[in-house]
């Protein structure tokens, strides 16, 4: 029996991927929330889970610690998806990447003028592309916290994050002036794995392939 270890992210990812696993056949034992386990095994034999930060997902298939995993496109794109297999799009996790002022920041104005603008993000390198292809001077402020007091606190003039709901900028007195792109969770597979254990993999790949177009099916 081939083992496969399957790596998830924490959070509002792990909530709804869980569903999608089971319509694929794997159910965990323990429930990730309560378990102290590191290691989750599966209903089904030789497929355990490892429920990791978000950020540490990519890295552990990357390196073949975990053969799957499932990732937001905003950590790919920020860490580097290269050298991963992304074969599918679960179309869970659904988010935007956005530009947001403080209400009544005239954005448009200082983009037109081209003045310099101090931008708070954990995207960094993200950010520093969608800026660099529109011609913008922008000094890029690296945190890790809330971002939506960075405008407040006029530590920067604007803010590069996720928006779910919208609820907290406006509780903030904040507004979104710029989508860059839409966010959803994806499917990562170790090259290797794909190759050397393709047995295992496969029939994983179409049964989520399935469980996904049948979501999508459900939800129209």
């Amino acid at each position: 029996m081939t083992a496969l270890t399957i790596a998830l992210s924490k959070g509002r990812i792990l909530e709804e991927c869980l569903p999608l696993l089971e319509s694929a056949g794997i159910v965990p034992l323990e429930h990730p929330d309560t378990s102290r386990k590191l290691f989750l095994p599966t209903n089904r034999e030789g497929v355990s889970l490892v429920v990791l930060r978000a950020q540490d997902v990519p890295t552990y298939v990357q390196y073949g610690a975990a053969d799957l995993g499932i990732a937001g496109k905003d950590v790919l794109l920020e860490q580097g998806g290269e050298g991963l297999y992304q074969p599918l799009d679960l179309r869970i996790g659904r988010c935007r990447l956005v530009v947001a002022t403080r209400r009544g920041y005239d954005w448009a104005g200082i983009v037109q003028r081209g003045a310099r603008v101090r931008v708070a993000t954990k995207y960094v390198r993200t950010a520093r592309e969608h800026f660099a292809l529109k011609g913008m001077h922008v000094d890029l402020i690296k945190l890790y916290g809330s971002m939506e007091l960075a405008p407040l606190a006029g530590l920067a003039d604007a803010i590069v994050d996720l928006v779910s709901t919208g609820n907290t900028l406006r509780a903030n007195d904040l507004v979104a002036v710029e989508d860059i792109m839409s966010i959803t969770a994806r499917l990562i597979v170790n090259p290797g794995a794909l190759k050397l254990k393709r047995e295992a993999v496969k029939p994983l790949l179409d049964a989520l392939t399935a469980a996904v177009a049948a979501q999508s099916e459900s939800t129209v």
